[in-house]
């Protein structure tokens, strides 16, 4: 395509209709076996941008009928304490998904709480046992943001199979979970990293180019292959306020046949995809 003609995904709007497909889903699972999809959110310390997520992900599950559960505790709250909630929400039938909103506090180990969830409710899809069987092939949960991606992918029926996908970032969040999925998708993936020798030349390889290095404007119109697929994961707030992602979104707006905007892209799609895995949850293993 090029010649300033990209497409512009619509994460905003898809994750609408991902919500009301749940929705309905939820109402029938209560209808036909009496279980509410139960979230619970557990927040340590006063992060402002943990609450807003927080405060949205409360919204988001009142909006689709689930049960929302939140526990909100003083940053210098214990580990053990912590650990202590987790097991009882493991032995709760009510809740079937459990999120430890990141970042925590210091004198917390993440990995202790991550790994003491049970990885039947983990709908972060952070436990080592969902990573693992995400590699195998079988993950009960996977991660929000890539599984969003994916969805925005299919929901614009772009084909995956036999196209060269790039990565620029491997962040256990979406770089390295994502390219298990492409991956699974018949897709030949390339992940590109700080280390990695003349980027340019790797990213203009990509018939799916997705940007998650956490670096504003990183990507240039001249990286991107005329009609490539980009998916920017980035977001950041330039010192004069506006929000950018790392994609150069007009240079590479002319160049790309679809493109995600920042905002309105890829972020919508990770809480549809928490209630997709909670609702997946209650309905598999309850």
């Amino acid at each position: 395509m090029g010649n300033g003609m990209a497409v512009i995904i619509d994460g905003t709007k898809i994750s609408q209709d991902v919500r009301g497909e749940i929705r309905g889903e939820a109402l029938r699972l209560k209808d036909d076996r009496g279980v509410v999809p139960g979230l619970a959110v557990i927040l340590v310390g006063d992060d402002p941008a943990s609450h807003i997520y927080v405060a949205r992900k409360e919204k988001a599950c009142a909006e689709v009928g689930f049960l929302s559960r939140e526990y909100k505790l003083p940053g210098d709250t214990g580990e053990a304490q912590i650990l202590d909630i987790v097991g009882q929400l493991n032995a709760d039938d009510t809740i079937h998904g459990i999120l430890v909103q990141l970042p925590l506090p210091r004198h917390i180990n993440p990995d202790s709480v991550i790994n003491a969830i049970d990885p039947k409710k983990d709908v972060d899809g952070f436990h080592p046992l969902n990573v693992g069987r995400l590699l195998t092939g079988n993950p009960f949960h996977t991660s929000c943001t890539p599984s969003g991606i994916l969805e925005l992918l299919d929901r614009y029926e772009i084909d995956i199979q036999g196209r060269e996908a790039v990565i620029v970032g491997r962040s256990n969040i979406v770089g390295k979970p994502l390219a298990l999925m492409l991956l699974a998708r018949h897709a030949t993936v390339t992940v590109c990293h700080t280390r990695t020798r003349n980027l340019p030349e790797v990213t203009r390889r990509a018939d799916i180019l997705v940007a998650a290095a956490g670096s504003s404007e990183m990507i240039t119109g001249d990286m991107v292959k005329d009609g490539a697929v980009v998916i920017d994961v980035g977001i950041s707030r330039l010192p004069a306020g506006k929000l950018v992602g790392d994609v150069a979104f007009d240079q590479v707006s002319e160049k790309a046949s679809y493109i995600t905007p920042v905002p309105g892209g890829v972020g919508p799609m990770t809480i549809a995809m928490l209630l997709k895995n909670t609702l997946h949850a209650a309905k598999n293993f309850t």
